[in-house]
């Protein structure tokens, strides 16, 4: 079985009791935190290696690597094949730093944007930029509201109600 759907069949299951679920994921937190503060402090360094000798190299379970991987594999410069992804697959960690920053704002890990190890990558306002840049990413801005007696906005000189906006049924 593929390590990755091993991993979300345990992370995400169902039927698990909730009070082991909760602990597996405040244990894997931490082990992540631990994982991004060192990779921070070398950002341009492509660590590579094969999942298993990754999870030696951090000292955590294969599990662990394996939903590590799934969450940085979308801030990488290239993806890994995590769908098919074996003990012995080879893997890299070049991420983009921007995005990978983005990322952990969108998911809302605070305990890993916040890392001190981002202060020697971005200074305050480089962060700042970035968290609100994510942040408006995601912001639907609706348009005006177009009322039946206003120019109709496809430039024709008439009215909304007498253009576009005509009932289309009657």
């Amino acid at each position: 079985m593929a390590l990755l759907k091993e991993w979300r069949d345990v992370a995400y299951s169902e039927t698990a009791n909730k009070g082991d679920l909760q602990r597996l994921w405040t244990a894997y937190f931490q082990e992540e935190k631990e994982i991004y503060a060192q990779l921070l402090q070398n950002p341009d360094e492509v660590v590579e290696g094969t999942v298993d000798e990754l999870a030696d190299k951090f000292d955590v379970t294969l599990m662990t690597m394996t939903g590590f991987l799934d969450g940085i594999n979308d801030s990488l410069k290239e993806k890994n094949p995590i769908d098919t992804m074996e003990a012995d697959t080879r893997v890299q960690l070049g991420f983009d730093k921007e995005l990978l920053y983005k990322n952990m704002v969108a998911a809302g890990a605070d305990w890993l944007y916040n890392l001190e190890e981002w202060n020697a990558i971005f200074d305050e306002e480089k962060r700042k930029e970035l968290y609100k840049e994510q942040k408006s990413s995601t912001t639907v801005v609706k348009g005006d509201k177009i009322y039946p007696n206003d120019p109709c906005p496809c430039g024709s000189g008439k009215k909304y109600k007498k253009c576009c906006g005509k009932n289309k049924a009657s």
